[in-house]
This record gives structure tokens, sequence and C-alpha cells, in this order.
């Protein structure tokens, strides 16, 4: 009876053992459960709190101009002629800067012809210096040819109207009634660059190209006199085959009053202003 008894109790007991393991498994796999979920939960926040916060970004306007990475856009290199080591005018800078910056030459050879310093400078087409050379000019001080002067005879010009013109001229090589080569620079003003013209030996004028002064160098009747050999292998060569633009620089006027130019740096300056992004305001500063 006893030994009956015992048997009745374990068994009763290993039933009640397995009604709360198979109680348990759920709780277990439920908290098992929970836990996965709170891990999903946890990696997946950071990811919608960021995508939450790109939408809102994308959905504002200003946030281009206020995110951090907001840059100043830059405007490229400036266009300048190069001078190599010559000496040249502020003036002249400024014309052979501007006539590169702004493609005025169109592709072609220029010369600068600064009647302040009597002194030529010949370019090629990408701005680039093939030389520089004193020169001879007209008599008279001004910028403006009298009117048909072209067609009228030496010794009916007046002192006072020997002026060389200051514009912008297209050019191009041609030969004078005598055969001589030259550079047309006003056709209709009767004005060329040449070499220079020594048949009258009074005039000395080899002697006033050779001084360091400009101040003698005024004697023609408005034609530009440069060295014979600067003519041969600067003039001659950079103007052979193709026209060109010779810029006679102002003496009562400025370059940017005849050719309408303008300051390549100055220029760059107000691009870059207004291509400037405004810098982000930090959060909780007073933007004022």
């Amino acid at each position: 009876m006893t030994a009956n008894r015992t048997r009745i109790g374990l068994g009763v007991w290993a039933a009640l053992q397995r009604q709360r393991r198979a109680c348990a498994r759920p709780a277990v796999a439920i908290l098992a459960k929970a836990f996965f979920v709170s891990l999903l939960a946890c990696s997946l926040l950071p990811r919608l709190a960021t995508s939450a916060q790109d939408a809102e970004h994308s959905s504002n306007p200003l946030s281009a101009l206020f995110s951090p990475q907001a840059q100043p856009v830059g405007t490229g290199s400036l266009k300048r002629a190069n001078f190599e080591r010559e000496r040249a005018s502020a003036e002249a800078r400024h014309v052979a800067d501007w006539v590169i910056d702004s493609g005025d030459n169109r592709s072609m050879p220029f010369a600068i012809v600064d009647k302040t310093d009597a002194k030529v400078f010949v370019f090629d087409a990408k701005g680039r210096l093939r030389g520089a050379a004193p020169a001879l000019l007209g008599l008279a001080l001004g910028d403006d040819a009298v009117p048909g002067i072209g067609d009228r005879p030496l010794s009916s010009i007046r002192p006072e109207e020997r002026t060389t013109p200051a514009g912008r001229f297209e050019a191009a090589l041609d030969r004078n009634l005598r055969g001589k080569e030259i550079l047309w620079v006003d056709y209709d003003g009767a004005v060329s660059m040449h070499p220079v013209v020594t048949t009258k030996p009074e005039e000395r004028r080899a002697q006033r190209l050779a001084t360091p002064t400009p101040l003698d160098n005024r004697i023609s009747y408005g034609c530009i006199n440069v060295p014979a050999k600067f003519f041969e292998t600067v003039v001659r060569t950079a103007f052979t085959g193709t026209n060109g633009i010779v810029y006679v620089l102002p003496e009562t006027r400025t370059a940017r009053e005849v050719f309408a130019s303008y300051d390549v740096e100055e220029r760059a300056r107000r691009q870059t202003a207004s291509h400037t992004v405004p810098v982000q305001v930090a959060s909780g500063a007073d933007p004022h």
C-alpha cells in the first residue's frame, strides 16, 4: 500500500513538472521575441531619425544655403597678358589684360601703342609678348585725327594737326607707294606702323629712338615709327598671313573711355562676391 502511494505520488510529481515546463516554454519564447524586437527597434531608430531629418532638410528651400557644407563658388582663374619682364605702364597692362580676358582681339595678334611712354608692345593671339620697342609718334598731342587728313599732302598738314589718333584699329601688312612694307593702322587717316624713316637727317629720328626718354619721340606726321630690326623680326613676323588689332592708347582721355575696357581683377572680385553662398548661422545664434 505504501509502495503504491509512493508510485502514485511520483507520477503526480512528474506530471506537475511536465506541466510546469510546458508553461515555461511559451514564456521564454515570448521574452526572447520581445528582446529581439527591442534590439531591432534600437537599430532602426537612428535611421528613421536621419530619414526624417533629410526629408525636412530637402523640403526646406533655405537648407541648401545654410548647410554646413556650403562653400563660396569660385569664378576660375584670371586671364592676363604675359609681358614677360618688360616694363610697361599701368594703362598698357590694363588694356592688354582686358583684351585677353574679354577676347576683344578675336584670336588675332595685337599690338599696344603707349603714346605716353612712346613704346610699342606686340603680342601673339594668346597674349604672349613677342617683343617691345620704342616708337616715334605724331608731333602734336591729341587723340583725334583731323577729318580728311589722309587725303591731304604732307606739306599742307600743320604742326598741331600731326596727331597719332587713339583707338582700336584692325591692321594688316601692305606696301606703300614706294614699295616699302608697312602695317596699316588707320587706312583712312593714312596712319601706319613702319620702320623708322631716316630720309631727313635733321630730324634725327634714329637717335630719338635710341634715347632713354620719351620726351623727344614726338616728330612724325602721325605714323608710328619703330626700329627697322624690330619691324622685321617682330611686327612682320606677328602679322604675316593674318590681320591683327592695334590699340593706340589715349593721352587726353582714359583707356576705359576709349575702349570701354574693364579692370580684370575688379571684375573677378565682383563675380566672386555675386556667387558667394551665405555662411551657416549657428543654432541659437542671433543672425543680427
